[in-house]
């Protein structure tokens, strides 16, 4: 099985300049743990709902830790994502895709189209586990 087989290709985005409050509200209304950020169609950056909540739940201690959050809130989501994204392309295989997600401990890698880095969809690690009972 390939990646194109496997994949989600219907993902939701966010551009770069999105903030960390809205993106923090997708999370919460989707229910989604990863969320690719793109530039039009390639992808530039991945952030996951773990980022947002190491951001968030250490600070809540005082009311100057509230304020930082605060601060944090209208900032842009480029200031937090993660840029150096574990990706595949679309002819990557389920074993190769598995490794790199075991490896740099990630539950979701992007796919993207190896000579544009367009995001093309994403497979998460229940995406794999759904290959265990198909």
């Amino acid at each position: 099985m390939i990646a194109k087989d496997l994949m989600s290709e219907v993902v939701l985005t966010v551009s770069e300049d999105a903030t960390i409050g809205e993106v923090a509200e997708i999370f919460q209304e989707k229910s989604i743990r990863h969320l690719p950020v793109v530039d039009g169609t390639e992808l530039v950056g991945i952030v996951s709902d773990r980022d947002i909540r190491n951001l968030f739940v250490p600070r809540l201690i005082d009311e100057e830790g509230l304020d930082s959050i605060k601060a944090r809130y209208g900032q842009p989501i480029s200031t937090l994502m993660a840029t150096d994204v574990i990706k595949v392309n679309e002819d990557a295989e389920l074993a190769d895709v598995v490794e790199l997600m075991l490896e740099y401990k990630v539950g979701a890698v992007p796919v993207v189209e190896e000579s544009t880095g367009d995001l093309k969809g994403i497979i998460s690690y229940i995406d794999v586990l759904r290959t265990t009972v198909d």
